[in-house]
C-alpha cells in the first residue's frame, strides 16, 4: 500500500507553517514534503518535524527569486555560482530534516537551447556530486507548460533522459502523475516504462489540481500498480484542496496511518 506524504505548500494551509505538520499527523499522514522551507530557520523546521513525527520526503533547492516569477537556475547560463550557493544554503535544513532527495528546479530556458542545455548538465553533475557526499538524491521533474510556461524540463523521456546520460546512481525521476497527464497522458504505461528511473512519485487530479477523484488520472488502478511494481517511497500528495484541506481527505480514508 502507498505511503502518502502530504505537501504542506498547498495543503493544511488554514493553519501557520510550522503547525501544519502537526495538523498533517493528526491526519494520518506518516510524511510531509513542501517546495521551500527557506523562509524558517532550519532548526524550526526540525523542531516542527519532530514534534509531530512524520518524516520528511522531499523539498526544492533555492529556486531564484520566486516572487519575480524565477522557477530554477540549473538551465541558466551565468547562474551557476548562485546555483552553488542555493546548494549550500539547503544544507542545513538537510540535517536538521534528515531529508534523502531534494528536487533541483531547471528554470525558464529553451530545452533545445545548447546553451541551457549545457549549463543545465553542468549544474546537475555538480548538484549530484555534492548531494552524494550527504547520501541524498537529486530528483528531476518535469512540468508542464500550462502550468509554467517556458519551463526548460517540460517532457518525462526528455527528463529521463538527462537522468541516464548523468551515469550517477542519486539522479532520478520525480514522477508527478498530474504533469504527465498533462504532457503525456497513459500515466500507467510511462510509470511502467520509466519506473526504474523513479525516486518519487506525486499526485493531484488533472482538471484543477486538487485531489484525486475519478475524472483522472485513474488513481487507484495507478496505487494498485504501484505496489505491483514494489514502489517502497513516498507518493506527494502535491495538490490544492477544493474546498478545505480535512473536507477533502475522503480519497484518503483507506490510507491514513492508524492513531
Amino acid at each position: 500500500m502507498p505511503r502518502f506524504a502530504a505537501n504542506l505548500s498547498m495543503m493544511f494551509t488554514e493553519w501557520d507553517f510550522l503547525d501544519r505538520f502537526k495538523a498533517a499527523a493528526d491526519a494520518g499522514f506518516e510524511a510531509v514534503e513542501f517546495l521551500f522551507p527557506y523562509e524558517h530557520a532550519p532548526e524550526k523546521i526540525g523542531l516542527a518535524l519532530a514534534g509531530a513525527e512524520v518524516e520528511q520526503a522531499l523539498f526544492n533547492l533555492p529556486p531564484g527569486d520566486w516572487a519575480k516569477g524565477e522557477r530554477g537556475m540549473a538551465a541558466i547560463p551565468g547562474r551557476e555560482e548562485e546555483f552553488r550557493a542555493g546548494i549550500e544554503a539547503a544544507l542545513p535544513y538537510v540535517h536538521e530534516t534528515g531529508v534523502k532527495r531534494l528536487h533541483m528546479m531547471a528554470g525558464h530556458a529553451d530545452p533545445q537551447d545548447p546553451a541551457a542545455q549545457k549549463a543545465y548538465r553542468a549544474a546537475l553533475a555538480y548538484a549530484a556530486d555534492k548531494l552524494a557526499e550527504h547520501d541524498i538524491d537529486l530528483l528531476l521533474e518535469p512540468i508542464n507548460g500550462k502550468d509554467m510556461p517556458g519551463y526548460f524540463l517540460n517532457d518525462f523521456d526528455q527528463a529521463a533522459a538527462y537522468v541516464r546520460e548523468s551515469g550517477r546512481r542519486n539522479v532520478r525521476l520525480q514522477f508527478d502523475m498530474y504533469h504527465c497527464e498533462l504532457i503525456h497522458g497513459d500515466v500507467s504505461g510511462k510509470l511502467k516504462a520509466l519506473y526504474p528511473l523513479i525516486g518519487h512519485v506525486q499526485i493531484a487530479r488533472a482538471n484543477g489540481r486538487h485531489e484525486p477523484d475519478a475524472s483522472g488520472p485513474d488513481y487507484p488502478r495507478l496505487f494498485d500498480e504501484l505496489d505491483r511494481l514494489g514502489y517502497e517511497g513516498f507518493v506527494g500528495c502535491e495538490y490544492r484542496p477544493a474546498a478545505g484541506t480535512l473536507e477533502g481527505l475522503g480519497w484518503f480514508s483507506d490510507f491514513r496511518k492508524p492513531a
